[in-house]
This record gives structure tokens, C-alpha cells and sequence, in this order.
């Protein structure tokens, strides 16, 4: 695509915006279209034409500046002037000016006293679309982005949608802790960042609870240490400890994926029904051995046994394959010098694990300070950041700034996480796998070690193999938590019920329109993310532009960002003018799709890695440009990639709870809000009803992706067949 091509279209884009499409938001739908072109649906030139948008003049004046050297054929870099002013003019009016009259009001005397301006609609979407595409123009003009126009509208165009879904709203979240009644108080801020409810002490000298930070702290270092633990142990049975047959392969196979599938907060479900004050264990200690009931689960040891439960798999999974990669030469070489079993474990395999291990410490640290649903449905009086933020935000006290100065709390020790995991990490190499041949065995775990990994994995094999029973089971008998173990389709009706009026199937179950929006969002916002991350890897792995870092770095962001803080952020940030999609189902889509960006972009550059470039090279000395290589080249490898992507992201939006609790509504309610709802009502059996659908609806797509895709494999799959006269 030449720049004069990608120029004319953003004009035409822009051109739409101003003359044809609404201005504003439509509050109550497309039925306000029937008053266009006047009212709330009047495109901007119509507002311009009768005066109540004068504000907006320099949009149309710089539209026009462009038009006359594009119909005669020429882009030159002035384009990018025209286009950045232009997006600068949209938004700009934008923030200045909001549903209460003027916002800056260091702009009264230029401005005056301007009337009430809603939010942005569709029209200034198109012309802010237009001003990127003659940004990106301008600058393919000058020679910037390889004088490829379509590099050049991707770059531009995907640092605007981070920037504007990522960066803004985080910043705008910060920045609130600074204000108190609409006004700056720095003192306040730092009385936030200080108060008692964060940083007391009180449980080391009474019986008080301590601060929420310490309870976070705890609790996230706790998780990760056993997960991690826990992870390891499995990873030696089954790579190092003969554990082989398909009892073995098929009970960590079913560990790896039950996680993935299961909402965050179903296990604490099953931890309920299980060590509950009327629980199933709880009555048979009392029955049996005289154990006073007690409400031991509801506390740290109850969120941390159900996070343990969701993480360890995951820690099994990263040092599974940490231990397959590596070399057995290193460990046959110590072996070969006299070194025993232990000893070779301890001086080089160990070692060889150091950074996978602190990779399944950090993921595990950091899904422990984002987890909302276990801390919410057992935490009891044990508060930690994750909960304290939802109260602020939506307890009796609607406090958004202390709500920001626990978010920016969270936010510091999630990056603290990072910081200390490259600081263990350093500089040094773990490379083990080089281009030579390697007929190495792996060396086997010394017997104490196989016995005490034995002895801890396949107890919590057990344990894992009753929790997930009581989810897939407790949906369908009367009453489990009380032992009331008869078969019954109640549970799943309430939910679910199918009726039949005027001949036609009725869907009058409580849960079907929370499960409809649910699949309906995870559908859209899957392939958005899975596509919009492939292109940001491709042009991270492939381009080289001015600020490819930065734009690298704003992908991950959202990865670093607990979801407690992303969904505090979009609330503050999308409930008011110029950008309003509060109440929305598109904001659960925006959400999911830059919260689950990362997998997209790392998948994506992962797979990169593996092609070598000299087939762009190729593609562009046949003439393709970047656009052909691109849709023949490069995507059609990268179709393993881009599968994975989907259907994690699928996954994770019909899971997800901690960053969209505060963005659904009553209108568009989601699986995972439902389930909170009806745990929050003590409708436990429902609640586990509800979620064996979800489980097995993702199941399906996880092993229907699986199906589809296969897995990879290098090597020959068997010895060749050598013809009898070679």
C-alpha cells in the first residue's frame, strides 16, 4: 500500500466521520438514528452549521487543508502535521469539555463558558481513524517505517488503541489518588499510601488484624513457595522418576488442564462443601473422632489452599518442560566423574533450573495478588488488596481515590516482583541445548528424593482428584454440603430450563442470558485478540521503527497489571465523556482483549522465531511488499500461533472475574459475576451447577483446538525404513 492509496482512504474515512455520522453516543441505541441528521444523532457538520459545536471548526479546517493536494495525486509529509493535529483537535475538545461544561479552566478565557458536550460517537471514531491514516501517510512520505504506508498506519494505529485502552486509563487511575472532593491534595494522597489499613502491624501485638499489604504479601509469597514446591515435585515424577503408563500420564494431564478451565473461584466452592462448618469432612471429624465444627476455612488457610490449588498445575507445567530442555550430556558427564545421584541433582540439574523456577514463583506471586473470586468467596476477615479495591469502589463508601492509592499499591509490588526476579536471575546463562548431537540419559532422581516427591505429589493428587469431584458432582444431588447425596436435575433447571411458548423454544432459566453475553463477548473478543496480537508481534519481531520498545513494553503492561486494577481503571476512566462505555457490552470486549493481549504478542514473536526471515527477504525481492508477505507468507505459518491464541483468550474471557466485575451491568452480566451472585446468596448448588457447564463447554473447545491444531513435532517419529540393497 503506497502512502497516497493509504492517504485518500483515511480522507474518505474521515470525510464519512464528519458529514454523515453521528457525533455523539447514541444513549439509547440506533432507534436515536431516526432523527439524523438534527438532535443526538447530527453528524459535525451540522453541529458546526448551527453553533453548538463552534469548538469543533479547526477539525473541518484541517480536512480541508488536506483534500487539495490528495485529489491532485500528491502526499507529501506535511500530511502527518495535518493528521497528529487532527487527533489532537478530536480528543483534545474531547477532555476539555464534558458532560458539566468546561473541564480545563485555564481555557475559560479562550473558551468562555461552552454548553455540555457528550461523549464521542461514531462520527469522531471515523475522523480520529482518518487522522491516524494521514499520520501514518505523512510519515511514510518522509521515508519513515521502510516507506511501507501500511507498516506505518499498523504502528501508528495499534499505539493509539494501547495508548488509549492501556496507558490512559492506568494513568488516569494513579492520578486520581491525587485528588480529594475534585481537588489536588498531595497530603491526602500520601496519607492514603500510609494509612494503618495498609501498613498496620497490629497482629504481631493483639488480636487485630494487620494491614492489608502484609496480608497480600503473605499470602502471594505462600502461594508461590508451595505452588512452586508442589510443581517441582510433579515435574521430577514425571520427567526424572519413572512415573510412565497412562494411570500417571493421564492424572498430570488432567491436572495441567483442569485449571484453565475452571473459574477462579469454583474451587474455593468445593474447599466450602468440603471444610465448610457443615461441610462433608467437617461432619465426618465430628461424627467420628469428636472435632469441634469450626470455620478454620474462611481465612488465609482456605485462599491459600484453593490458590495453591489453581497454581500449582501451572508451576508443573512451566518445570516440566524447563527439565525436558535440558541437555542429559551435562548430567551423564557427572555421573561419568563419580558423582552420585543427589549430587548431580544438587550441582547441576538444580541449578539448570533456576530460572524456570523463578519464573513459576514470580507467575505464581503475581496471579496470587491478582486473584479476587477466592479471596471474596473464603477470605472472612483475612482482607487483601485485591478485595479492599472492589469495596472501595463498590461498598457503602464509593471512595475512587483510596480505591486508586490501593491499586497503586498492588501495581508497586506486582513491578517490585519483576525487579526481584531479574535481580536473582542477573546476567547469567542457562543455555544447555546447542546445535550439537546429543545421546545423553537423563540422570535418574536419587530414591530419597523419588520418595519424598512421591509422597508429597500423589496425596495432593488425591486431594485435587475430590475437589474438582465435588464440582462436577455437587450440581446434580439435593444437597451435598449437608450429605444429601440423591440424583436431581433441580439445580441445572433453575439455571438452565427450556419452555416452549407459541411453538417456539423459551430460554427461562435465570443463568441463560448471563451465559449467552458470556460466549457472545468470549467470541468476539477472542479473535480481536488473537489477531491484533499477531500483528503487534509481527511487527515487533519483523520492523524496525522509531519506538518499538515502547510499544513492546505498553503490550506487556497489561500483563503486569493485576485484573483488580485494570477493571478499577476502565471504570474510572470510560465513565464519563469524551470516551463513555460504561454499562456496555462493548467495554467487556475491550477489556478482554487488551488484558489478554500478551499471550497473543509472546505466542506470536515465539513463533517468529522459529521462521527464518530470509522468506520476507525473498517475498520482497519477488516485489511483495508488506502487506502480500504478510497475508502469504508469514500468516499461514504462524496458524499454530494464532489457534493457541484464540483459544486462550476464549478461555480466559469466559473465566475471567477480577477485571470485569466492575464493568457488567444488568443488561450485560457475565458467567463468572452470576456465579459470585448466586455464591453471595448461598445458593452453593447452583453456583456448582453452573459452573460443570462452564467446564465443560471449555473443555470441548480446549480439546477441539487440540484436535484441530495437533501438537508439534520435531524429529522423526520412527526409524527410516533402509531399503534391503543399500
Amino acid at each position: 500500500m503506497g502512502a497516497l492509496t493509504l492517504a485518500r482512504v483515511a480522507l474518505i474515512c474521515a470525510t464519512l466521520g464528519l458529514f454523515l455520522a453521528p457525533w455523539h453516543g447514541l444513549q439509547d441505541g440506533l432507534s436515536e438514528l431516526a432523527a439524523w441528521p438534527v438532535g443526538t444523532a447530527a453528524p459535525l457538520v451540522a453541529l458546526l452549521l448551527d453553533g453548538s459545536r463552534w469548538w469543533l471548526w479547526p477539525v473541518a479546517l484541517l480536512l480541508a487543508l488536506a483534500a487539495p493536494a490528495l485529489l491532485r495525486g500528491r502526499a507529501g509529509g506535511g500530511l502527518a502535521w495535518i493528521g497528529g493535529l487532527l487527533v489532537l483537535a478530536v480528543l483534545g475538545a474531547g477532555y476539555a469539555i464534558g458532560l458539566n461544561g468546561l473541564q480545563w479552566g485555564w481555557l475559560a478565557p479562550l473558551l468562555g463558558a461552552p454548553p455540555p458536550q457528550p461523549s464521542l460517537g461514531w462520527g469522531a471514531f471515523l475522523v480520529l481513524a482518518g487522522g491516524i491514516g494521514l499520520f501514518a501517510a505523512g510519515q511514510a512520505a518522509r521515508g519513515r517505517f521502510g516507506a511501507d504506508a501500511f507498516v506505518a498506519f499498523l504502528v501508528c494505529g495499534c499505539g493509539f488503541l494501547l495508548i488509549l485502552f492501556v496507558f490512559l486509563p492506568l494513568v488516569n487511575m494513579l492520578s486520581a489518588a491525587l485528588y480529594e472532593d475534585g481537588r489536588l491534595a498531595p497530603a491526602a494522597f500520601g496519607a492514603r499510601l500510609v494509612a494503618p489499613e495498609a501498613w498496620s502491624l497490629a497482629c504481631v501485638t493483639s488480636h487485630a488484624g494487620c494491614g492489608v499489604v502484609w496480608n497480600t504479601l503473605l499470602l502471594a509469597s505462600l502461594t508461590a513457595v508451595i505452588s512452586t514446591l508442589l510443581g517441582l515435585a510433579f515435574a521430577l515424577l514425571a520427567v526424572r522418576g519413572g512415573a510412565r503408563g497412562p494411570v500417571s500420564a493421564g492424572a498430570f494431564r488432567a491436572m495441567t488442564i483442569l485449571p484453565l478451565i475452571t473459574p477462579p473461584f469454583v474451587v474455593s466452592l468445593a474447599l466450602i462443601v468440603l471444610f465448610g462448618r457443615t461441610g462433608i469432612v467437617t461432619g465426618l471429624l465430628w461424627d467420628w473422632f469428636d472435632i469441634p465444627r469450626s470455620r478454620w476455612i474462611y481465612g488465609l488457610p482456605g485462599v491459600l489452599l484453593a490458590q495453591v490449588l489453581a497454581q500449582a498445575p501451572i508451576a508443573f507445567l512451566l518445570l516440566d518442560g524447563a527439565l525436558r530442555a535440558i541437555s542429559p550430556s551435562l548430567e551423564e558427564a557427572a555421573s561419568t566423574m563419580g558423582a552420585r545421584r543427589m549430587r548431580v541433582f544438587r550441582t547441576v540439574t538444580w541449578p539448570l533450573l533456576k530460572p524456570a523456577l523463578a519464573a513459576s514463583f514470580l507467575l505464581a506471586f503475581v496471579e496470587s495478588l491478582a486473584d479476587f473470586g477466592n479471596p471474596l468467596v473464603l477470605g472472612g476477615d483475612f482482607d487483601v488488596l485485591s478485595t479492599r479495591i472492589f469495596f472501595a469502589i463498590a461498598g457503602a463508601r464509593h471512595d475512587p481515590g483510596r480505591a486508586a492509592a490501593l491499586a497503586l499499591l498492588l501495581l508497586a509490588i506486582t513491578f517490585g516482583a519483576f525487579a526481584l526476579q531479574a535481580l536473582w536471575l542477573g546476567k547469567r546463562r542457562y543455555t544447555t541445548v546447542t546445535g550439537k548431537g546429543d545421546s545423553g540419559i537423563p540422570a535418574p532422581l536419587p530414591k530419597g528424593l523419588k520418595f519424598t516427591c512421591a509422597a508429597v505429589a500423589w496425596p495432593w493428587m488425591i486431594f485435587t482428584a475430590a475437589v474438582y469431584g465435588i464440582i462436577l458432582v455437587g450440581g446434580f444431588v439435593h444437597d451435598i454440603g449437608r450429605g444429601d447425596l440423591s440424583f436431581t436435575w433441580r439445580h441445572l433447571g433453575t439455571g438452565f430450563e427450556v419452555g416452549w411458548f407459541d411453538g417456539a423454544p423459551a430460554f427461562i432459566g435465570s443463568a441463560w442470558d448471563s451465559l449467552f453475553t458470556t460466549i457472545q463477548v468470549a467470541a468476539i473478543s477472542a479473535p480481536l485478540t488473537a489477531g491484533l496480537g499477531i500483528l503487534l508481534a509481527w511487527l515487533i519481531a519483523r520492523q524496525n521503527f522509531p519506538g518499538r520498545r515502547g510499544l513492546e513494553f505498553m503490550t506487556m503492561l497489561s500483563f503486569a497489571i493485576p485484573g483488580t486494577v485494570v477493571g478499577v481503571s476502565y471504570i474510572m476512566a470510560f465513565n464519563v465523556p469524551p470516551v463513555e462505555l460504561t454499562g456496555t457490552a462493548l467495554i467487556l470486549v475491550i477489556c478482554f482483549v487488551f488484558r489478554n493481549l500478551p499471550v497473543g504478542v509472546r505466542g506470536g514473536i515465539a513463533a517468529l522465531a522459529q521462521i527464518d526471515k530470509s522468506l520476507d527477504e525473498a517475498s520482497a525481492t519477488m516485489g511483495g511488499g508488506a502487506f502480500a508477505t504478510l497475508r502469504r507468507v508469514v500468516l499461514p505459518l504462524l496458524r499454530p500461533a494464532i489457534v493457541t491464541a484464540l483459544a486462550y483468550s476464549f478461555v480466559t474471557a469466559m473465566t475471567a472475574v477480577s477485571a470485569v466485575i466492575f464493568l457488567v451491568s444488568a443488561r450485560h452480566n457475565l458467567a463468572t459475576v452470576y456465579i459470585v451472585g448466586r455464591v453471595e446468596a448461598g445458593e452453593m448448588a447452583l453456583a456448582i451447577a453452573y459452573s460443570t457447564v462452564l467446564i465443560v463447554i471449555m473443555l470441548g473447545m480446549v480439546l477441539g483446538i487440540e484436535k484441530l491444531v495437533g501438537r508439534a513435532r520435531l524429529g522423526r517419529g520412527s526409524a527410516p525404513t533402509i531399503p534391503s540393497g543399500a
